[in-house]
C-alpha cells in the first residue's frame, strides 16, 4: 500500500466526516458514533476485520502452495476454525456478554486471536495440519467468536429506530474497511519480505526452488506476525474504549429494530 493511497484516503476520510457532519439527511450520522461502546465496536471490528486476512489469505497460500492442498481440501481445513467461532460465540453473546459486558470479553478475544496467529509463524515445510496447523486454527477460532459477535451486539444496541439501520450497515461497512486494507497491507508487506528474503539467499548456494519455498513461508510468517500486531492494538484499544459493566437492555421497541 502506497504512502500516496494512504493520504488520499485520510483526507477523503476527513471530507466525508464533514460532509455528513453539515448534510441535512446524512449517509451515516455522527450521533451514530458518538456512543462510547458503539465507537469502540466500530474500531474493534475493523482491526479484527483486517487482522483476520492474515489467517484466511495467507493460510490458503500456506495449504495450497506449500503443503500443496487442493481447493476443496483446503476449504475443509478451515471448517474446525468456523466450528470454535461457533462455540464461543454462543457463549459470549448467551452468557458472557449478559454477564460481564463487553470490556473483559473483546480485549480477550482479540488477545487470544493474536496468539493464535504469533502461533502461526512456527509453520514449515515439514509441518502438519493435526499437529501444527489446526491448533492455532482453534484458538484464533474461538478468539474471533468472542470478539464478532460481542463487538456486533454492542454496536446495534441502545440505538433509535431511526438509526437502526444505519448501525446495522456501518457493522458490515467497519468489517469490509478492515478486510480492505488487511489485503493489501499484508500481502504488500508480504510480497516485501519474500523478494528481501530471495535477494539476501540468491548466493547461498541453495537450490532456487528452495529459497523460493523458504521466500513464500517468510511472506507468510511476515503476514501472522503483522496480523498478530493489530490484534495486540485491539486488544489495547478495547480494554481503553469499552466502558465497565453489564450492557444496559434496550426497550423492547428498539430490540426488534436492531436485530440484523
Amino acid at each position: 500500500m502506497r504512502p500516496r493511497g494512504l493520504a488520499a484516503g485520510g483526507v477523503l476520510l476527513v471530507a466525508f466526516t464533514w460532509w455528513q457532519s453539515r448534510a441535512l439527511h446524512p449517509l451515516l450520522p455522527l450521533r451514530v458514533l458518538a456512543d462510547r461502546d458503539r465507537g469502540a465496536s466500530f474500531v474493534v471490528l475493523t482491526i479484527s476485520g483486517a487482522g483476520m486476512f492474515g489467517v484466511l489469505l495467507f493460510l490458503t497460500y500456506y495449504l495450497q502452495l506449500s503443503l500443496h492442498y487442493n481447493p476443496v481440501k483446503t476449504g475443509l481445513g478451515f471448517l474446525p476454525m468456523i466450528g470454535a467461532l461457533m462455540v464461543a460465540a454462543q457463549l459470549a453473546t448467551n452468557n458472557l456478554l449478559p454477564q460481564l459486558g463487553p470490556r473483559p470479553i473483546v480485549p480477550l478475544g482479540m488477545a487470544v486471536s493474536g496468539a493464535g496467529m504469533a502461533w502461526l509463524t512456527v509453520l514449515d515445510l515439514h509441518s502438519t495440519y493435526l499437529a501444527n496447523v489446526l491448533p492455532p486454527l482453534l484458538v484464533i477460532g474461538f478468539g474471533l467468536g468472542l470478539v464478532v459477535p460481542a463487538a456486533m451486539s454492542v454496536a446495534t444496541a441502545q440505538i433509535g429506530e431511526e438509526d437502526a439501520g444505519v448501525a446495522s450497515a456501518a457493522v458490515n461497512t467497519m468489517q469490509q474497511v478492515g478486510g480492505s486494507i488487511g489485503t493489501a497491507l499484508l500481502n504488500t508487506l508480504a510480497a516485501s519480505a519474500a523478494a528481501s528474503y530471495a535477494t539476501s539467499h540468491a548466493h547461498s548456494g541453495l537450490p532456487a526452488k528452495l529459497i523460493h519455498a523458504h521466500a513464500q513461508l517468510h511472506s507468510y510468517s511476515t503476514a501472522y506476525w503483522w496480523s498478530a500486531g493489530f490484534f495486540a492494538v485491539g486488544t489495547v484499544l478495547a480494554v481503553l474504549m469499552f466502558r465497565s459493566g453489564r450492557p444496559q437492555q434496550a426497550p423492547e421497541g428498539e430490540m426488534a429494530a436492531v436485530h440484523m
